[in-house]
């Protein structure tokens, strides 16, 4: 891992058309996230409701990545 990313868990509120979601990060801040290559090319089904990993880049704390789905 790259020490410019930040790792931290959410549950996802809505989704949006081309695999885009808005997740609720654990201190309550709404983050707009896409998912991850790995987790497209293995058709994961992310709905609202899902807890989620993700990652997000310490100089855009707005955008991020999932990672993973639990």
């Amino acid at each position: 891992m790259n020490d410019s990313i930040i790792v931290v868990d959410g549950i996802v509120e809505k989704v949006y058309p081309n695999a885009e979601y808005s997740v609720k990060i654990s201190n309550g801040h709404i983050v707009r996230a896409n998912i991850s290559g790995k987790i497209r090319k293995k058709y994961v089904r992310i709905i609202a409701g899902n807890k989620v990993k993700l990652e997000l880049s310490q100089y855009d704390l707005w955008k991020g990545r999932i990672i993973e789905k639990y």
